[in-house]
């Protein structure tokens, strides 16, 4: 099974990237965040002409996220979930489903804007409501995958820049000890049970030429559980589609599952 996250920033606007990055990836899952649109926006028939089925947490302007799984993917109805249970959000934010025995858990992490913020603070409360549901669920699937942008770079060698961005949101050491305690569940770092080139990224500011500079952040992530990260065989991020015209400002990150 081949799993993989891209923050689209706009599906209404890069639909044609996405139908063209998945002929040339035909992965098995495709996980979407910051769909920015409604349901009833959402471009289902499009993406079933090319062999997707779609579960997807729309939100006009802001947010909203989506798995895509090829249609000959068994999945259980009854296990889709819409946002984290028992918390109480109008940000569409985190969508679920069990596909032929592999839970998928698509998020899209809050940016938390800057440390002391009430926006950082919703970022916390947000990951905490995550990581207290995430036990139940690792409880009960022994085979979970957790995927999406989650708007922190874990440690320093996922920053271009460390001193830079020192203090910042993103890399603060509550967003990092959150990520950590994500972790600690039992989930490990797909990307990092690799050996790895330096300089990796999957996030580039639009400004200030960062994609030409390769000056990002891998504030993109796909965590899995002891079972998946035993079968995964490789993870990368694909910098290509970052570099066409009118991209969006991540990368896609891809695993690669053995059955």
């Amino acid at each position: 099974m081949k799993l993989a996250s891209w923050n689209i920033n706009s599906l209404n606007v890069r639909l044609p990237h996405v139908i063209d990055w998945l002929a040339a990836n035909p992965v098995d899952v495709l996980c979407l965040q910051e769909l920015k649109l409604p349901d009833e926006k959402f471009p289902e028939a499009q993406l079933k002409a090319i062999g997707y089925r779609s579960f997807y947490a729309g939100q006009k302007t802001y947010n909203g996220v989506a798995i895509l799984t090829r249609e000959d993917i068994p999945f259980d109805a009854a296990s889709i979930q819409r946002n984290i249970p028992g918390f109480d959000d109008p940000q569409q934010r985190l969508i679920a489903v069990t596909l032929n025995g592999t839970r998928v858990i698509c998020a899209y992490f809050p940016n938390g804007q800057a440390p002391g913020t009430d926006k950082f603070a919703y970022k916390l409360k947000w990951m905490d409501a995550l990581s207290t549901w995430l036990e139940s669920e690792l409880a009960q699937y022994e085979r979970l995958a957790l995927l999406g942008d989650y708007n922190i770079a874990p440690t320093e060698r996922d920053v271009h820049d460390p001193l830079a961005w020192e203090g910042q949101n993103l890399v603060s050491p509550d967003e990092r000890a959150a990520f950590t305690r994500l972790c600690s569940l039992g989930l490990t770092d797909a990307f990092r049970c690799f050996e790895q080139a330096e300089k990796i990224y999957s996030w580039w500011d639009y400004r200030m030429l960062s994609f030409r500079r390769n000056a990002g952040l891998r504030i993109d992530h796909i965590l899995l559980s002891s079972t998946l990260t035993a079968a995964c065989e490789r993870c990368i991020i694909d910098k290509t589609p970052r570099g066409w015209l009118q991209p969006s400002d991540h990368a896609p990150v891809i695993a690669d599952i053995r059955d």
